[in-house]
This record gives C-alpha cells, structure tokens and sequence, in this order.
C-alpha cells in the first residue's frame, strides 16, 4: 500500500473515515486504490455511485445506455433536472465529479452484453448489479464466477428489496444457486408497470454500497451466503440463509457454463412475433374512428389505480389484464373492440388471449396510452 498516498486535502475530506481504527489511514487507502464496476445508474445505480464517490473510491466505472428521463428523477437521485435528456453515464459523471473530484470516473455508454462483459468487467475489483432485468443479472453473475470477482447484488420491486454478495471465489453461493431458473416471461413486472417507492433503492442502494466499501476495506462480514431481505411497509429486514449448490452449472463442482451465453433466449425473451396489422391500430387511427358513428368499444386493460393518472376519454371498460382470462363473458366479441394499457404490451397480451377464444373484430393500441398523449392529446399525463 505505500504506493498509495493521501493528500492533506484528502486527509481533512476523509478525517472521519480515519478518525475510525476499523478504518484509519490503511482503509482509507485501501479505498483509493480500490475500484469498482457499477451495472447501471438508475435506482439502485445513485446511491451506490454517490456514497462510494463519496467514501474516496479510487476508480468507479459506469456502465449504461439510457438518457434521464423526468421520471427517473423521484427516486434517480444522481440524475438532475438539467440532465434530462442527457446520457446517465455522463450525468452521473458529472455529479460524480463535482461530489469528489480527488477519484477517477470512467463512463461505458453501451449496453453490457456477452461479447463485451468479460472486457468490461476484467479492470475492476468489486462489480456491482444495480440492474433491473433477468438477463443482465443471470449475465452479470455467470461473467463475475468466470472472472472470479465479487457480485454485490440488489433488486427493488414496490416497497421491497434485497441486497447479497455473490462470491463464488470465498466459497459462497452465486445468483443461479438462489434462481436456477428465470421466471416466464411476464410474470413479474418491471417497476415501469409495478412501480416502485421513491426512497426503496437508497435504503437497498445504500446497502450495497456499504458492502463495497467492506469488501474493499476488509472489514467486517459481508453478505455471502446471507440474503437480506427489506419490507419497507413494515419496516422489517429479514435474512435468509444462502448456500452453494454443488450441482450449479456455472460455480457448481462441475460446471457445465464455462463461457457466456445468450441471455435473452435464456430468459425466454426472444423477440415474439407481432400481431399482423389487422390487429392492430395507431392512435391517429383510433381518433379518427372515435369520432364515427360505429365507433369501438374501448377496453382498458391496465389496473385501477393507473386510470386515477390518466385515460383515453370515451374507454367503455375496465378490466385488468390479470382478470382478463375469467371476465372475457363481459365482452361482445361481435363488436369491433380496441384494447388499450400504458405502452401496448399488456393490450397486446390480452389480444392474444381474446382471439384465442373466437375473438376477430379486436384491435391492439400501438404504443399504449403513453403514444396517445403524443400524437392525439397531448394534455394527457404520461406515467
């Protein structure tokens, strides 16, 4: 560690890091020298890339594709209103900076993918998943065992979270010993349809960055082998024990994964074929046939609490796509009909099951209630 020195600027920053025998100035060092891959900077990504910026984390790089949307701002909290529109990666940098200019930021602008991960990853001590989908995850974990690097894991999803260490190079379990399998596709929703409490990634962002800092420091016990668990309504952490499955395919005794798949067809996420355009309408199109004497029924497939945000005026029904399946006698299959949700998946879905049963005078929204609002009305709040 001689190699590394602090500054007088950086001793006063850091003082009440040093100040502490747990950590003092080998730790603080330690930080310095320390360097850490960030898998997103949305929820779980802010917190995580604020508080090791600001613990003195030498070399922090960020990986993402997305611009700063207003609505990543209730719970983005790296990302500002004069960055929107803004790629994260550099609105992130940009804080980042400002917070610790005394640390090194490195932006990747790219989607991780097979091919690129292992190159990616290889620099960095520690990487953490801040993502929020099956196949980044399953990719993530399978390219740490192969690199032997420790996997700080954290998922959010409504007012819960959870928060491990997958270190398959300490003995522990990985993300398959927990999930072997992905669930199917469209069973769980993403916080764009589920939504999710504000202030939820900080508490688990915040968890995960405090198991960097220990990975890098050496301090204290980290999360492998122990899932930690946060019900934010009832305000409860709850841990589970995790172990290493022997038979896993990727960190198992004898593993049969030794190098990265497709993660898209592994999760069941190949693109699936698009209704024909018989079934389907655009917004301009639905206005138009709004305004005719036989116009059609309109189905909302989305949940109650959605339309309290927004709906498209002249919606004959309400029916949840869960519900759908045993409320399909409610509707006239001789009527044109055109269904409805906030971006047209779930519509599509429940199109899919309507022509399923008999249904032919049925119509998809292309792009939901979110494409409406731009292109018909534009006083209608998008969500």
């Amino acid at each position: 560690m001689s190699e590394v020195t602090l500054s007088n600027e950086e001793i006063a920053r850091y003082s009440r890091h040093l100040i502490m025998p747990e950590v003092g100035m080998a730790g603080q060092r330690r930080l310095k020298q320390g360097s850490v891959l960030l898998i997103g900077t949305g929820g779980l990504g802010s917190p995580l890339a604020l508080y090791l910026a600001a613990a003195g984390v030498g070399h922090i790089g960020l990986v993402d594709f997305d611009v700063v949307d207003a609505s990543n701002l209730q719970r983005q909290i790296v990302h500002g209103t004069s960055t929107v529109g803004v790629a994260k990666t550099e609105s992130a940098k940009r804080r980042l900076q400002d917070l610790n200019p005394y640390i090194e930021i490195t932006t990747y602008e790219t989607q991780i993918t097979s091919q690129n991960a292992l190159e990616l990853m290889q620099p960095y001590d520690v990487i953490v998943d801040g993502t929020d989908n099956f196949p980044t995850r399953y990719l993530t974990n399978d390219a740490c065992v192969l690199l032997g690097k420790p996997n700080v894991y954290g998922s959010i999803f409504r007012f819960e979270g959870q928060a491990t260490v997958f270190s398959a190079r300490d003995g522990g379990p990985c993300y398959r010993c927990l999930y072997p399998e992905p669930p199917p596709p469209g069973l769980v929703p993403s916080c764009a349809e589920g939504g999710v409490l504000g202030v939820l990634p900080g508490v688990i962002g915040t968890i995960q960055a405090t198991e960097v800092i220990k990975l890098l420091t050496g301090i204290g016990e980290p999360l492998i082998g122990r899932l930690l668990l946060y019900d934010a309504l009832a305000m409860r952490f709850r841990e589970l024990k995790l172990r290493r499955n022997p038979s896993c395919p990727v960190c198992g005794d004898h593993p049969t994964i030794t190098e990265l798949i497709d993660y898209e067809q592994f999760c069941g996420l190949v693109e699936e074929p698009t209704l024909s355009n018989q079934f389907e309408i655009t917004p301009r199109e639905l206005a138009e046939w709004l305004e005719r004497p036989d116009r059609p029924f309109l189905l909302d497939v989305r949940n109650p609490y959605e339309v309290a945000i927004a709906s498209i005026p002249g919606t004959d029904k309400l029916i949840p796509i869960d519900q759908l399946p045993e409320r399909i006698n409610e509707l006239d299959s001789a009527r044109e009909m055109v269904v409805y949700c906030r971006s047209g998946a779930r519509s599509g879905r429940a199109v899919e099951l309507l022509k399923s049963v008999g249904f032919r005078k049925v119509k998809n929204l292309v792009g939901g209630i979110l494409r409406w609002a731009d292109e018909v009305d534009p006083s209608v709040p998008k969500y």
